[in-house]
Order: structure tokens, then sequence, then C-alpha cells
């Protein structure tokens, strides 16, 4: 049996999200992570002596939308304070962040679906600095390969923290909590969720207890940078405590790094405590104060959030929750899809995107704004649909040519020839002519082989290069045969 079957995981996330701001937390240095190695520099982010940190206001902005947007309650007042440990990339020795008054408390976030959806509860969310990047591996041939070297660049780059409660219980929930987490910031412009460059990035900490019993000795994987190792690192890391648990051994607070070739989790180092980093009140920094209208402001500014979309759309639309939940998906796509069925039928502009549109765009849907057909353009072709005017497969055709060529939906139906047919005297003409092809079939079919209507339907459609209207089609197949 599976060790972890009888234990029950513990799970909570410590979640780091840089903001989209255009210089760093306490500087005026340029964000760009693409410069050539500390040029993006000062001596405020570098920790100089007598240099002194100004608080970026935009930082401040998107970290408040980050904590409305996850249901937090916002402190009016909250204090920054210096994070002691060295670390080489670390150049002031000290991290200025927040921590015993963080900027917002108390928030939630919900994971799953509409229909099972657990309430994840967050504790806190403060702003902080990042630090430099070591660099362990090197393009250049005269650095020796036992030397690492440091890039400055990202240092004192604008961080929100967002510590949610031990509320996750499989890796799965603990994957997709966080995917909706990172969502929600990008839809709202406040991270743009690279988790490669590590823009977006997560710590989990994991414990196991039995039901009943207090929770066990917690252990923090750090830096899970992909949603890929993401679940297997937590996955694995159950499994290694279940097994030492079940055969009595006791389990280290500790540190640990997965090493995604191996598929395991191994120490870093011992797990520090709050009083290790001997926390300082930042002497550089006033409180940040804020005023309540601006707060209020903000939340009036906040844009509807992709769970809230889903559930509109349903309730006005009747478009389903798993058709919602791809539409969705960015904020870019979802915008798309709703300009789309406002001006067409919305079940029809929900299928088309879903199908039509991603299956061309794929993982560019995000920036599905800049494509060449607009959504005006496939309202048009939908619209047409809709009245009859083209035929399903009709609409794929001109569909294919939407992107490269300029003309409008309704000019290229006309040019090329594929307008449906409505006149019965056309369409009863070509059923005449199939049914005296297939006499056999029209005989079994008025002996009671009902289902031989759809061939019928299906050759006069053919004959006609699938212009006929089904529906007149088969009305006048129905007279003929019966």
């Amino acid at each position: 049996m599976n060790a972890a079957n009888s234990w029950k995981p513990v799970i909570g996330l410590e979640v780091h999200a840089r903001l989209e701001t255009a210089t760093k937390l306490f500087c005026g240095c340029e964000l760009s992570f693409a410069a050539p190695p500390n040029q993006r520099v000062c001596p405020v982010c570098l920790g100089l002596p007598g240099a002194l940190p100004v608080l970026n206001a935009e930082a401040v902005r998107l970290a408040l939308l980050a904590a409305i947007a996850t249901n937090c309650r916002i402190a009016l007042e909250s204090r920054f304070a210096r994070k002691h440990y060295f670390y080489p990339d670390l150049p002031k020795g000290y991290q200025i962040t927040q921590f015993d008054r963080p900027l917002a408390v108390d928030g939630s976030l919900n994971v799953g679906t509409t229909e099972a959806r657990t309430s994840v509860r967050i504790q806190r969310i403060h702003l902080e600095e990042d630090a430099g990047k070591l660099l362990h591996e090197t393009p250049w041939s005269d650095v020796p390969s036992n030397v690492s070297l440091i890039d400055f660049n990202r240092a004192g780059a604008p961080l929100i923290e967002i510590v949610s409660h031990p509320d996750l219980t499989t890796p799965e929930e603990a994957a997709g909590w966080l995917a909706r987490l990172r969502q929600v910031l990008m839809y709202c412009g406040i991270c743009d969720g690279n988790m490669e460059d590590g823009s977006f990035r997560a710590d989990a900490n994991v414990s196991l207890h039995r039901e009943g019993e207090p929770l066990g000795v917690r252990v923090e994987i750090k830096n899970l940078n992909s949603f890929r190792f993401f679940s297997r690192a937590i996955s694995f890391e159950i499994e290694r405590q279940a097994s030492r648990l079940s055969a009595g051994e006791t389990i280290v607070q500790e540190t640990r790094l997965f090493d995604s070739k191996t598929g395991e989790t191994r120490p870093m180092r011992s797990k520090e405590e709050e009083h290790d980093y001997r926390y300082l009140e930042e002497p550089d920094l006033l409180p940040l104060v804020l005023q309540k209208d601006e707060v209020e402001a903000l939340r009036g500014a906040l844009p509807e959030l992709p769970a809230d979309r889903v559930v509109r759309w349903e309730k006005t639309w009747g478009v389903p929750t798993a058709d919602g939940e791809v539409l969705a998906a960015t904020r870019g796509l979802a915008d798309y899809f709703e300009s789309v069925a406002l001006a067409s039928s919305p079940r029809l502009a929900a299928n088309w995107v879903r199908n039509e549109v991603l299956r061309v765009t794929g993982d560019r849907s995000a920036d599905i704004a800049a494509w060449s057909v607009t959504p005006d353009r496939l309202a048009s072709l939908l619209r047409m649909v809709e009245k009859g005017e083209i035929s399903g497969s009709a609409a794929k055709e001109i569909f294919e040519l939407l992107p490269t060529d300029p003309r409008t939906p309704e000019a290229l139906v006309e040019s090329l020839g594929l307008a449906q047919i409505h006149d019965e005297g056309v369409i009863r003409a070509a059923a005449e002519e199939v049914i005296g092809q297939h006499a056999s079939q029209a005989a079994a079919y008025r002996a009671g082989k009902q289902q031989l209507l759809g061939f019928f339907v299906g050759q006069v459609l053919k004959k006609t290069g699938g212009k006929a209207n089904p529906e007149i089609t088969s009305r006048i197949v129905r007279e003929l045969l019966g």
C-alpha cells in the first residue's frame, strides 16, 4: 500500500510575484532584465553607505490591487522592516520587507470549478524587494567552472509575497490554486506571470499528520518556478515524509530544493525561524499611510475577475462553465470573446472562439488583441451563419481566409459563391434527381428505414456544393419520399 495513504497532507504556499512597474521598489533604476549584467544598478539598490530608499507609488498601487482582488483586509498604515540574512546576491546584507505590520491580511481565493470550489485563506500580502541573481553557469569561457558570478540588475525589483494558510491538501489542488492566483494577477496587470524568468515563483510548505492529530513538522520546498515541476515536487515530498513517518522516523524542519532531473527534493539548509532573521524596523522609510477613499477608488477600478466572468456568461448567455473557463483563461481572450458575443450569438461565439480561434492562435491567445481577425470581422461571419445566409462548412472555409485576406466576410462569400441556397425550386429539383438516382434507398425509407433521411439530405447538400439550406432540404426530401 502507498505509504502516503494513511497520512493527511497539509500544504501552504508562499508566492512571490514581481510587480509590473517601470522602475525598482526604492530607486529609479529601470527594470530591464535583458540588459547586460550589473547595468541597471545605483547606490540605493546596491546598498552603498548614505543611499536612501524612496518608495515606488506604482508598486503600492499594484500591491493594493492584488489585495483587493484576493478579498484581503487592507491596513491603512503598514511599516517596512529589515530582514537580515547574508547571501552573496543580497548587496545590503538585509532585505527591505514588511514584517509585523503588513499591507494586507485575512484574504481568500477560491480554487476548483463552480460546482466544487474550495476557499483557500490568504494569511497576508506584503511588499518587499528582490535580491540579485547568482550565475553558476556562464557563457564566458574565461570564467572557471567552480566560480559563480552575481548580477545585481534584479536587486531591488518590487515584489509582493502572498502567503496562504495551510488549507490545501493535494498537489493537484495546490497547483490549481497557484494557477488561479497567477491568472488573477495577470488579469489585473499586476504581474506578467512569467515563471521562466522568475517573475512568478512559489515556495511550498508541506507537512503530514494523521486525522485528529496535531499538524506535523513543516518542510519548505524552495523556488518552484514551473507548473510542470510544482506538482511533482510536492508529490515526492509527501511520499518521502510518509515513508519516514511510517518507519518511525522523525521529520526535520528544513528547506529543500527540487531536482527536476531526478524528480526528488534534496536538503538546502535547515529552516530558519523568524528570530534568525533579526527583523528591525526600517529607519529610512516612514510608515506607509493610505487614505480610505484612495483604496475604495482602486476597488472600483478593479477589472471583472475571471471567475466572475464565467458565472455571468453562464447566467446571461447560457455559456457552459467548462467553455467559460477556457474563454476566460486570459483577459485578452475573454475581452475578444465578449466583443464577438455582443455583436452576434453568444453561444455561437463561444463555440467558434473556443474551437476555431484557439485552434489558430494557440499559445498566442494572450495577445489576441493584435490578431488580424478583429472581433467585428468574426462577428460578421457568425451573423451570416445565424441568419442561414451561409452554411457552417462555408463559414469555416471563409474563416481560414480571414487572417490573410483583408476583405470583409460578406465580400468573400460573394466572390467565392458560397451563399446558401434558399430557392425551394432549385432545392426540389436537386432532391428529385438524388431520389431518382437512389431508388432502392428510397424504397427502404418508405418501408420504414427512417434513418436514411440523413443520407438523402447529405446527397442533396453534396449536389449543391453544400449551399442548400439544410432545414429546407430536409423538409422537401420528406415530402418527396412521403
